[in-house]
C-alpha cells in the first residue's frame, strides 16, 4: 500500500492510501474460493458448481466485504506505520473506486496530544478537615428519634397542630376541574415537613377529625409540571384521623433498639459515622483541589471530538433538566448563551483531565480486583440505612450497575497514587465550610443538605437530574 500525508494541522492528520488492484483482486479471489468451496447451487454438489457460476452469484457480495477488510487493513498498517494514537476512529472516505483500477482511501486521524508529566513531589495541597462535635452526635441522636418516632390518636375534637400528622382524602382541581395526580386516599402528613407545595399544610393548622376543608394554593412558578405552574388550585381535604407524635426518650433503651449495647456504644457508632461523612468530604475537596492544580498547570490541546463528545452529553443533562423544570437556580437567572459557555469550559476540563490521568496511569501499576467493586457495592448500600440487602440486590442482579463502578474506581486509585506523592498542610475548619463545595473549576455543586447526618454528597460534575415526583407534592 502507498501511504502519502496530504494535510497536518495540530492534532489532525490526513492521509491518501493507494491500495493496488492486483492486492484488492486477490482478496475478492480469495473471498469467492472459499465461499466456492461449500456453496449450493441448483444442479450442482456442494462445491462443484463452476467458478463462473459462484463469481456471477457472489461477487457483488464478495467486493463490498473485500472493499471493508482492505480499508480495515490499510486504516491499521496507516495507524502503525505512522505511529499515531487516534483519539477517535479514523474518518474514512473513499475517494476512487474503478473496476481494474488502484482504489485510493482518504483517511482523517486525529490524535491524542502528546503529554509530558512533572514531578508530583513539588505539589502542594491544603487538606481541609472539621472535627466531630459532641454537639453534632446530639444533633444525629435526636435526629435518629424523631425518624423513629411513633403517633398516637389525638383527643376527641383535638385541633391538629404543627407536628401532627393528619390522615387525609384530598382531590385537586383547577377551575374546578380535577388533575392528574392530585387526588390522594388515606394519606398520613405530617404538618410542618414542608412535604407539600407551599401554604397547603398551613391551612390544616386547627383543623379537627372530620373536618372538610378547601385548601386554595398556588403551584410554584419552577413546578416540575409544566402545565401546573403559576396555576391557582383548590384542594378538597377530608381529615379522617388527627394523630399527635409520641416522644422518644434517648436512653438506654432506644440504643438497644438501635441495635447497640448501650447509649455509649450508640454515641460512639454515630461519631464514627460523621467522622466517615467528614473524611469523604474532605476526601472531595483534596481531589477537587488537585484537579483545579492539574488544570492549570497542565496545557495542552484537547482533541475536538473528545470535546464534541462530553459537551453533548452536558448539553443533553441540561435540556433533560430543563424539559422537567428542574434546573439549578443558578440556571434559571442565566442566560442560556453563559450557562452553554460554561459548560464547553467543563468539556475542556474534563477532557483535559481525563486525558492526563490516563497518561499517569501508564506508569502506575493501577489495577481494579474484584475486592474493590465489592467495597464499592458496600459504600452504596451504607448510603441507605435499613435498604442495604435490597442494594445488594440489586448489584447482584444488574451487572451493568457492577460495571458503573469500574470507571470511579479507577480514577480514584490514579488521584491516590498521585496524592502520595504530593504533600499537605492540614487545615481545620468549620462543618459549613467543609461541606461548601461551592468552588471554581466546575460548574458550582449543590451544598450538602446540612443533616443530623451529614453525607459527603456533592458531585464535582453535573449529573442527570432526579426523576419528576408525584404531582400534589412538592
Amino acid at each position: 500500500m502507498d501511504i502519502k500525508e496530504v494535510k497536518s494541522e495540530g492534532l489532525n492528520k490526513e492521509y491518501k492510501v493507494t491500495i493496488p488492484s492486483k492486492k484488492f483482486d486477490e482478496k475478492v479471489a480469495e473471498q469467492l474460493a472459499k465461499i466456492a468451496k461449500t456453496v449450493k447451487i441448483q444442479g450442482f454438489r456442494p462445491g462443484k458448481a463452476p467458478k463462473a457460476m459462484v463469481e456471477k452469484q457472489y461477487k457483488s457480495s464478495v467486493v463490498g466485504e473485500a472493499l471493508e477488510t482492505m480499508i480495515q487493513e490499510a486504516t491499521a498498517e496507516l495507524i502503525d506505520s505512522k505511529k499515531l494514537n487516534p483519539a477517535t476512529m479514523p474518518n474514512v472516505k473513499i475517494s476512487k473506486f474503478e473496476e481494474g483500477k488502484d482504489i485510493e482511501v482518504e483517511i482523517s486521524v486525529e490524535n491524542l496530544p502528546e503529554i509530558k508529566l512533572g514531578d508530583f513531589a513539588k505539589i502542594n495541597l491544603d487538606r481541609f478537615k472539621a472535627e466531630v462535635s459532641a454537639e453534632e452526635v446530639e444533633k444525629a441522636l435526636k435526629y435518629m428519634a424523631e425518624s423513629r418516632r411513633e403517633t398516637t390518636k389525638a383527643p376527641e375534637g383535638k385541633k391538629a397542630e404543627k407536628n401532627d400528622t393528619v390522615v387525609i382524602n384530598f382531590v385537586g382541581s383547577i377551575d374546578g376541574v380535577e388533575f392528574q395526580g392530585g387526588k390522594g386516599e388515606k394519606y398520613p402528613l405530617v404538618l410542618g415537613s414542608n412535604s407539600f407545595i407551599p401554604g397547603f399544610e398551613d391551612q390544616l393548622i386547627g383543623s379537627k377529625t372530620g373536618d372538610k376543608v378547601d385548601v386554595k394554593v398556588k403551584f410554584p412558578e419552577n413546578y416540575q409540571a409544566k402545565e401546573l405552574a403559576s396555576k391557582d388550585s383548590v384542594f378538597a381535604v377530608e381529615v379522617l384521623d388527627v394523630l399527635e407524635p409520641k416522644k422518644v426518650e434517648v436512653n438506654e433503651d432506644f440504643a438497644k433498639s438501635m441495635g447497640e449495647k448501650s447509649l455509649e456504644d450508640l454515641k460512639k457508632k454515630i461519631s464514627e459515622r460523621i467522622a466517615e461523612d467528614y473524611d469523604r468530604a474532605t476526601r472531595m475537596k483534596l481531589k477537587r483541589t488537585l484537579f483545579d492544580v492539574l488544570d492549570k498547570e497542565y496545557t495542552f490541546q484537547a482533541p475536538k471530538s473528545l470535546l464534541d463528545q462530553e459537551y453533548d452529553v452536558i448539553v443533553k443533562q441540561y435540556e433533560q433538566a430543563k424539559k422537567f423544570n428542574q434546573l439549578d437556580e443558578d440556571e434559571k437567572n442565566r442566560s442560556e448563551k453563559d450557562i452553554l459557555a460554561e459548560y464547553k469550559e467543563i468539556a475542556l476540563r474534563r477532557v483535559k483531565l481525563g486525558l492526563l490521568l490516563s497518561e499517569i496511569a501508564k506508569g502506575a501499576d493501577v489495577k481494579v480486583e474484584a475486592d474493590d467493586i465489592n467495597k464499592a457495592i458496600m459504600a452504596e448500600a451504607r448510603k441507605y440505612p435499613g435498604q442495604e440487602q435490597a442494594v445488594l440486590q440489586y448489584y447482584l442482579q444488574n451487572k451493568q450497575a457492577v460495571e458503573s463502578l469500574r470507571a470511579p474506581i479507577y480514577e480514584d486509585k490514579i488521584v491516590d497514587h498521585i496524592l502520595a506523592k504530593v504533600s499537605f498542610n492540614d487545615v481545620v475548619v468549620s462543618v459549613e465550610e467543609l461541606f461548601d463545595f461551592n468552588e471554581k473549576g466546575e460548574k458550582p455543586a449543590k451544598k450538602a443538605t446540612k443533616k443530623a447526618e451529614p453525607k459527603a454528597e456533592a458531585k464535582e460534575e453535573k449529573t442527570s437530574k432526579p426523576a419528576a415526583k408525584k404531582t400534589a407534592k412538592k
